[in-house]
């Protein structure tokens, strides 16, 4: 008989990739030969990804010096410059090891290099042209005031931080709250902070809200702050504009402190392709990090994309993992570029409508098993580490254990979720909105992998878009956002970005993310300081005196998120776990559903208040309201009483409760017996 091919969970658990079990099984075949492989040589994955320990400039008390090695395999020569040298060339030349390591050792009789001394390294490259370059292992890189140019900073503080976040336990987050945010565009100030302002203003702010976990943007360095990080230049440094490595801990340790867990925007999918700040052609071979040619370039970024099939690639991104990990207590990361990391055509142009198209020749397997290497080695590390991938392809198995045949990531964005909402606003009047569109672009997810709901990102906050309550009332903000004006825009408004933000948030997936300053509807968009705007912070900044003024209507905003999210945390919504529709109205835009105990009522329709609103329910008894949208504090015209208690009928159908449902309200009921 022929020997049966073996079911991986991940295939019973969708049986539309049955055909594709020799694929599955082949990937996790090699995932495991590499792990072997690794474990024999190294001892374990971890132990492997140490890189960062033996390269680059690290003081050896052992031997009284410093070593500093790279790895530059088709480099003619390197020598070590800086202060402690005088920037000499000739005097600290590298020795070319095995495996395209070079070496030199720097006795402490012979040189100081003190800290906070810069340096470089001058690499003659393959093709003979010598270039001052910032060392990839660096882990702290700065930027001259006057010339602009960035160096390495040898950083060695005499006293380390002593962190006082023993006590956090990041295995409680079971359902993430996910504040997303920028230091550096984080105050009012027309400038950009810093982590220790971030850290005392703005987190006592978040924590209020209710949210428990950050995802911080641009936490590496990068030469452009206009990028929003997304152009890395150096891995291993914490940008400088916002202050010291020190500092960053200050941060996270003040984070964790107030029970917030704090989550990396991990740049992994490429890199920034400038010379003279980054990884771009460093041994000068035209590849090294990166493909060579065509494909080593994104065409929509302007950068370059790494080359995973080289193992020092994939051990100086797995080292990069556990740096953040461990020297700066990160309690996980989003992964950016999934998608172009998955696909050789990055996702662009190719419509993900067959099952093909996740195992063709337009796969990147090395990216894939880069990928599952990173997931394990963070979950090895940090038991409870969150890691989400910015994925839009619906790659099969993302988020599905290894054992499995997945790759190991935790949860994935919901992409489609913000797109679809803005389209909505921008196309379809209240009237013409299609309630059986909403829950299906809601509720079309993958079974079995869970998914971070987002009505609004940055993506949606930056010039050239616009944040959904700048969709819905646009300039009337600057003008009838007192408390005591009448507009029905503004009424409008308010009301659909609430109603919005809980249907996504609790309808939409198992964990929920808004960006910096959406929660209260922060009128203007995102715009960093450039040249066509005669370098302005005026736009790269979050204005909390608008909230801070009860006399506002931010405030409502504000604190139906708090409402919002007090109840998310009280009842457990975002547990995995079943939703039941439980009623459809098409006629009053009328939506019901019950998840994890709570009954969701929305009533979308621009008119019509039903009095005794007649819907079936799946247990009789009582029920009470936990959050309406229409309360007064939250900007609405406080219709329901919410102090009631509503009884269930019965009817030949089953139980049925009724209530008073206005307009453009949501109410949440909870039965009490």
């Amino acid at each position: 008989m022929p020997k049966a091919t073996p079911t991986l969970p991940l295939i019973q658990l969708d049986s539309w990739l049955a055909p594709y079990a020799p694929q599955l099984l082949q990937r996790k075949a090699r995932l495991e030969k590499t792990q072997q492989a690794i474990a024999q040589d190294y001892g374990s994955l971890p132990d492997y990804a140490v890189w960062h320990q033996q390269m680059g400039l690290h003081y050896e008390p052992q031997n009284k010096g410093w070593r500093y090695r790279e790895w530059a395999p088709a480099a003619q020569s390197l020598s070590l410059i800086g202060d402690f040298n005088f920037w000499d060339r000739a005097a600290h030349p590298l020795k070319k090891q095995e495996n395209g390591i070079w070496e030199v050792f720097l006795p402490e009789d012979q040189v100081q290099v003190q800290h906070g001394h810069r340096y470089k390294v001058h690499v003659i490259g393959a093709t003979g042209e010598g270039r001052d370059r910032v060392p990839p292992f660096t882990t702290r890189a700065v930027q001259d005031p006057e010339t602009y140019d960035f160096s390495a900073q040898y950083w060695a503080p005499e006293e380390p931080y002593a962190w006082s976040d023993a006590s956090f336990d990041l295995r409680q987050l079971n359902q993430p709250l996910i504040y997303e945010c920028h230091v550096g565009m984080a105050l009012e100030k027309h400038g950009v902070g810093t982590y220790r302002e971030f850290a005392d203003e703005i987190l006592p702010r978040i924590a209020a809200t209710g949210y428990n976990c950050l995802q911080l943007m641009a936490l590496a360095e990068h030469p452009y702050y206009g990028s929003f990080g997304y152009h890395v230049s150096s891995f291993f440094a914490p940008t400088s504009r916002f202050g010291t490595p020190e500092d960053l801990k200050y941060l996270v340790d003040r984070a964790h402190q107030l029970g917030l867990a704090v989550i990396m925007d991990l740049i992994h999918a490429h890199a920034v392709k400038n010379v003279a700040e980054g990884l771009a052609d460093f041994d000068g071979s035209g590849g090294q990090y990166f493909h060579t040619g065509r494909r080593g370039h994104h065409p929509g970024w302007d950068s370059k994309l790494f080359n995973y099939g080289v193992p020092e690639v994939r051990r100086f991104l797995l080292s990069n993992v556990r740096y953040w990990l461990e020297e700066f207590h990160i309690d996980g990361f989003r992964f950016d570029g999934v998608t172009s990391m998955l696909y050789h055509h990055h996702g662009e142009g190719v419509a993900f409508g067959h099952y093909d198209r996740y195992f063709d020749q337009g796969v990147d397997e090395d990216a894939i098993l880069y990928l599952q290497l990173a997931t394990h080695l963070s979950h090895t590390l940090k038991a409870g580490s969150v890691l989400i991938a910015e994925d839009m392809s619906g790659m099969p198995g993302l988020c599905r254990p290894l054992e499995d045949g997945g790759i190991g990531f935790d949860y994935r964005l919901g992409m489609g979720i913000p797109d679809y909402w803005i389209k909505t606003l921008k196309h379809k009047r209240d009237e013409d909105w299609n309630l059986d569109e909403i829950w299906h672009e809601l509720t079309n997810r993958r079974s079995g992998e869970k998914t971070v709901a987002y009505a609004e990102s940055h993506d949606q906050s930056l010039v050239g878009d616009k944040t959904i309550a700048f969709w819905l009332m646009d300039k009337d903000m600057y003008f009838s956002m007192r408390t005591i004006d009448q507009n029905p825009v503004i009424d409008r408004g308010i009301a659909l970005h609430k109603l919005i933000r809980l249907l996504t948030m609790s309808l939409g997936g198992e964990a929920y993310l808004t960006f910096m300053g959406n929660e209260f509807g922060h009128p203007e968009w995102v715009d960093f300081p450039r040249l066509g705007n005669n370098w302005s912070y005026q736009y790269a900044r979050r204005q909390w005196s608008l909230v801070d003024n009860k006399d506002l209507r931010y405030r409502h905003m504000w604190q139906f998120e708090k409402d919002m999210l007090t109840m998310a945390q009280q009842y457990q919504i975002l547990a995995p776990g079943p939703v039941h529709k439980l009623h459809q109205d098409n006629h009053n835009n009328v939506i019901i559903y019950q998840r994890a105990g709570l009954i969701f009522l929305f009533n979308f329709h621009p008119k019509n208040s039903v009095p005794d609103y007649l819907f079936p329910v799946e247990e009789a008894g009582s029920y009470s309201v936990v959050l309406s949208s229409d309360t007064p504090e939250t900007g609405g015209h406080d219709r329901v009483d919410t102090t009631l208690r509503y009884f269930t009928q019965p009817t030949q159908y089953g139980p049925r409760l009724s209530i008073y449902l206005p307009n453009r309200t949501a109410l949440v009921l909870k039965k009490v017996d």
